[in-house]
């Protein structure tokens, strides 16, 4: 009988004991708050970096928008050289992103097509980084009679007698930590950039010693 009272007397104290109950809560629960902190984390780096695309393009556009050289008074001429200087500041503009190895960026010179009255022509197109297994969504160089260069609802096209930058943005994302709650996939950021002032669009220049950067 004392025994068996014992017993009894220790299965209560036992189940009145609270002790580790806290440790218990936490371990039920730890993983949970993990994942969602790992996942905010993942979140908050997704969109930081596809931002990040986005203003390159952006930048990419207006750059090459602006290139060129020549006097106040006479059109605008463009080289391999001044093309190459826009992609490189585009590389330095990427900091850790590291455009040059780890992505494509398409500039597209969009002009008037002198074949075809009312539409346009891909005239020329410039590439940079090492993902070259990349190719242009809109079109490769020299393409004519297209009404715009872009998404079908949102094309853009070029003023008479000028031309419009477009420029794609290719870059494969790199998740922090693959939780799942952040689907991957690859960024395809466009931007395009009317030219600001006169060019002369009879070409490219050529610069000795300067590589073109074709595609």
């Amino acid at each position: 009988m004392r025994s068996s009272a014992n017993l009894w007397r220790r299965l209560r104290h036992a189940a009145a004991d609270r002790s580790g109950l806290a440790l218990m809560e936490f371990a039920l629960v730890f993983p949970v708050l993990l994942t969602l902190a790992l996942g905010g984390a993942e979140l908050t780096n997704f969109t930081i970096t596809k931002m990040q695309v986005s203003q390159l393009a952006l930048m990419l556009a207006d750059n090459a928008a602006r290139m060129g050289s020549g006097s106040p008074l006479a059109a605008k001429t463009i080289s391999e050289a001044d093309i190459n200087e826009v992609f490189i500041g585009a590389n330095l503009q990427s900091g850790g992103l590291d455009l040059k190895t780890n992505g494509r960026v398409i500039l597209s010179d969009l002009e008037e097509d002198p074949a075809n009255a009312g539409r346009y022509r891909i005239r020329w197109q410039r590439c940079y980084g090492a993902k070259t297994a990349h190719a242009s969504t809109y079109g490769v160089a020299p393409t004519g009679n297209l009404t715009g260069i872009g998404p079908a609802d949102r094309q853009v096209t070029a003023q008479p007698s000028s031309a419009t930058m477009f420029v794609e943005v290719y870059y494969p994302y790199k998740p922090l930590i693959n939780t799942g709650l952040v689907a991957l996939s690859d960024f395809v950021e466009i931007a395009s950039m009317a030219v600001r002032e006169r060019r002369d669009l009879s070409g490219i220049q050529t610069v000795t010693g300067v590589v073109a950067s074709t595609c």
